[in-house]
């Protein structure tokens, strides 16, 4: 077996109360990496969704840190509405105040609502999923949550590391693999784009601070929207004849976190079982 070296190394992970976040968080928890997992329990019914994502989305993050505890390692978890600035030096004082500095972050925290430029509600006819037109509301929803959040964690986060002269970091941000096109999720992708490009810039300069940053770009992921109908439309669609698990983008970013992946920066890499290729 090959040793990640991430055995006490301090993670933050946003947006991990369930789905790609809380695998995120288990697995490198699994890895010996003492995890602070950051979370918002979402009130917000989006019709595009099956109810099953709403519960997972509005549960705190006690089932991850506990699951991570019985395992013998170490998480702790709070609450923060990222698109309140001043949380953001807190997340990092609680983590530092209960691990030590953060040395991994991992952005993964995400709103979506479908929105598109149709003058009225799309439907798609496959899956049966609408969006509804853009409005400003939406559009700086979106931005506030997928770009501006993230960015500023990062700027937080490269603050501290060269306060204390470190020389050894990583930031994964998760985005989605339809970033440079997303019709019928215009804001969502346009938002992910954006931090994808400030991603690259953020290798570029932070490279000699021993920061690498990547970027994680998932396919279709199961984490309880999917219904019956949009399950199989992707699956068939999928050269591995499967949807995606959160499991499946956990193990990338354990990668992308590990010793093994020191010579990675700037990149981003699609994980969807080849559905990029067609």
């Amino acid at each position: 077996m090959i040793d990640p070296l991430l055995k006490n190394k301090v993670v933050l992970v946003t947006g991990a109360n369930h789905g790609i976040g809380a695998a995120i968080a288990k697995a490198l928890a699994k890895q010996g990496a003492k995890v602070f997992i950051t979370y918002l329990r979402s009130s917000n019914i989006d019709k595009w969704r099956e109810s099953a994502y709403i519960k997972n989305q509005s549960q705190s993050a006690d089932r991850v840190v506990s699951e991570i505890r019985k395992s013998g390692r170490e998480a702790e978890a709070m609450e923060a509405d990222l698109t309140d600035f001043s949380v953001i030096k807190k997340l990092f004082d609680k983590t530092e105040k209960v691990f030590g500095p953060v040395e991994i972050l991992i952005n993964n925290a995400a709103y979506c609502n479908p929105d598109t430029f149709e003058p009225r509600n799309f439907v798609e006819k496959k899956t049966g999923a609408t969006s509804d037109p853009i409005t400003l509301k939406e559009y700086e929803r979106h931005f506030a949550v997928n770009t501006t959040a993230p960015v500023f964690l990062m700027e937080e986060f490269v603050s501290r590391h060269v306060s204390r002269k470190a020389n050894w970091g990583r930031i994964i941000n998760i985005s989605t693999d339809w970033a440079d096109c997303f019709p019928t999720e215009i804001s969502y992708g346009a938002s992910k784009a954006a931090t994808e490009a400030f991603s690259r810039a953020a290798a570029v300069e932070l490279g000699k601070y021993g920061i690498t940053v990547n970027i994680i770009g998932p396919g279709p992921i199961q984490t309880g929207w999917m219904s019956k109908k949009v399950e199989e439309a992707n699956a068939q669609n999928n050269p591995l004849r499967r949807i995606g698990h959160p499991e499946d983008i956990a193990d990338v970013a354990v990668f992308l976190a590990s010793e093994q992946a020191r010579w990675l920066t700037g990149q981003r890499f699609f994980v969807g079982g080849g559905n990029r290729i067609i």
